[in-house]
């Protein structure tokens, strides 16, 4: 991924440097028990940590090995053997290059999970707060885009927790599934090497022994731990629409920060544009695309095949970089949300108590009309709303009042435009959100 769209911590992770580090751990970790075993002398396993670990290992060098090779984790080997020397010749016995590979590819996507995890409760903290903020902000609830019902601005927010929140346990869920060990030799068999040795392996880096890969561990466990993150991407692209809706000029609920000395525009100095959302929908984008590669790549051939391997080389570093950036930008765009109760409001207003049809409709149907001429008195006086050019402000009820169809009293007709009738349960929302004390 572009520097760009990328933070340090995550890169570190995929960095060449990270990669070889935890190369030369699986290996001096499976030395250490096969010398329990008493197939590897225990002074060349200690050989091996003392000049292995405190290594630097020469990225540049090991390229140049493997132009020739053409076979890295080879190249990788032939480089460790220049630094530890003769004791080298016990490193990798009754491996194959995938327990190097795979178990690697489980550590860094754990390692991508964790941060990832801290970058969702980031999010959470942010959208608790301001929902808590604008809990009783009024605002229309929309469907289709067309004003439906009111709401609060912060059930919206809540609702995003909420979205967030199921996304954080299916994360967790699928670090725990990729988080897997395989030290197993060729085919999955263990057949030159005791599967002591991978448990030995996996306890020491986090991991849980595969039980049973077919000398790749198996890709459906990607492919979930891949598809989760192509789900947070789309809640991230569904909070960044309604932010970039609500900035819109005809609407302006809410708007991104614009900072002092920021530009919209390199033509129109006037212009505050939404760009922070509109790059996390561009974002969620990329993320969602490595998925489908991501689920091609579980049907391997027989025992294995490395069709998978150069979509892994890229889909890993790119989808966790690009989803943990997208995820400490919304973090960002949140907690620096302008917000326009007034404009809420004034929005609220603008067709004339319409967002009260329903209440009356049930209103005609407690009286005793038909739930069909109901819906046709009610309908037949909000579209007299609709037509009007000039202002709206309380025609809806005054339409019902005229209307001689309706036997409801003035009383009654005024009892229902009352804003606190469609915001009696947000309390309710809010406690099933964030717990009985919110």
């Amino acid at each position: 991924m572009i520097p760009r769209y990328a933070r340090p911590e995550m890169v570190a992770i995929w960095s060449a440097e990270s990669k070889y580090r935890i190369w030369f751990e699986i290996e001096a970790h499976a030395t250490d028990a096969l010398a329990g075993l008493g197939i590897v002398p225990k002074e060349a396993a200690q050989t091996i940590w003392e000049k292995g670990g405190s290594a630097s290992f020469d990225v540049e060098r090991i390229d140049e090995i493997e132009r020739t090779t053409k076979h890295d984790v080879i190249a990788f080997l032939t480089h460790l053997s220049e630094i530890v020397g003769p004791e080298a010749r016990f490193v990798h016995q009754g491996m194959t290059s995938s327990d190097v590979l795979d178990t690697t590819l489980s550590v860094q996507l754990s390692r991508a999970a964790d941060l990832l995890l801290s970058d969702i409760d980031s999010l959470l903290e942010a959208l608790k707060t301001r929902a808590m903020e604008h809990r009783n902000t009024v605002t229309i609830g929309r469907s289709h885009g067309i004003h439906a019902e009111p709401t609060t601005f912060g059930v919206k927010l809540a609702e995003a927790y909420a979205e967030f929140a199921r996304n954080r346990a299916r994360l967790a869920a699928a670090r725990e599934e990729v988080a897997v060990c395989a030290i197993s030799g060729a085919v999955g068999t263990f057949a030159n090497i005791d599967p002591s040795v991978e448990e030995h392996v996996a306890e020491k880096l986090g991991l849980r022994p595969e039980p049973v890969s077919t000398q790749v561990i198996p890709r459906d466990r990607h492919a979930m731990f891949f598809a989760t993150l192509g789900v947070i991407a789309s809640s991230i692209e569904r909070v960044a629409t309604e932010i970039r809706h609500l900035q819109r000029t005809e609407v302006l609920e809410a708007e991104e920060y614009f900072s002092p000395g920021q530009k919209g525009s390199s033509a129109m100095p006037h212009k505050r544009n939404p760009v922070l959302t509109e790059n996390l929908t561009g974002l969620a984008r990329l993320v969602r695309g490595m998925v489908a590669p991501a689920l091609e790549n579980v049907a391997l051939w027989h025992e294995r095949d490395i069709s998978h391997s150069s979509v892994e080389r890229m889909i890993g570093p790119d989808a966790t970089i690009t989803l943990d950036f997208a995820l400490a930008r919304l973090t960002s765009v949140i907690k620096n949300l302008l917000v326009y109760p007034e404009n809420m409001q004034r929005n609220l207003d603008l067709l004339g108590g319409l967002h009260n049809s329903q209440r009356v409709l049930l209103a005609l149907t407690q009286a005793g009309f038909s739930r069909e001429d109901s819906y046709a008195l009610v309908q037949r006086n909000a579209m007299k709303v609709w037509e009007l050019r000039e202002d709206r402000t309380g025609k809806f009820a005054q339409f019902l009042k005229e209307d001689s169809e309706v036997t409801l009293s003035d009383e009654q007709i005024d009892a229902m435009f009352d804003e606190g009738y469609h915001l009696k349960h947000v309390d309710t929302i809010f406690s099933r959100v964030f717990g009985a004390n919110a």
